[in-house]
């Protein structure tokens, strides 16, 4: 008697599995050695951290998951931030709503200094909604959306880093050289 519904469901599980896989799907793996890393020990350089330290804290955690090292090696890479522009727009109504924008641009720099990527942005908007009549909340409500920025921004930048999808610097083609009659 409980054979039959044992039965159905291990055959209606072996079909859905057999329709997935037929399918194409398949787990994205996040094993250090699943993605080629072209950057495996880097350095963090921020010249303007008003919330900077937040970031690197987040890339480093991140981008660690990915295999990516920070540490002091020579041959370590330099994750320069160029730009930390961190924008708040109020529009005030009975109900006032706060739109918080956050663009990082970033490139990454060899152990000599010299750029190895073109310089790449990243641009995050949050918002949020508040009663002006109420408890006046917003304070507390922007520390968490900034929160959720920083981490928006940190995980676009690790995995643009992590799947070497940052357009690297062609090198200037040797000029011949001339000669002086």
């Amino acid at each position: 008697m409980h054979l039959v519904p044992r039965l159905a469901s291990v055959v209606l599980t072996l079909g859905l599995s057999a329709s997935l896989v037929g399918c194409g799907f398949h787990l994205k793996g996040l094993s250090p050695t699943s993605i080629p890393v072209a950057y495996p020990h880097m350095k963090y350089n921020n010249n303007n951290p008003p919330q900077g330290n937040t970031l690197q804290t987040k890339l480093k955690i991140y981008l660690s998951g990915y295999g990516i090292q920070f540490d002091d090696a020579k041959e370590a890479y330099t994750l320069h931030i160029l730009e930390y522009t961190y924008h708040r727009q109020r529009l005030n109504g009975r109900v006032a709503e706060v739109i918080l924008h956050l663009n990082v641009t970033f490139q990454i720099e060899d152990a000599q200094g010299r750029p190895v990527t073109t310089p790449r942005s990243i641009n995050s908007v949050k918002s949020y909604q508040y009663n002006v009549a109420t408890v006046n909340v917003d304070d507390n409500e922007q520390d968490a959306v900034i929160t959720v920025l920083i981490d928006d921004v940190a995980q676009q930048m690790a995995r643009q880093i992590a799947t070497n999808r940052l357009p690297h610097i062609q090198p200037a083609p040797a000029s011949a050289p001339t000669v002086t009659p």
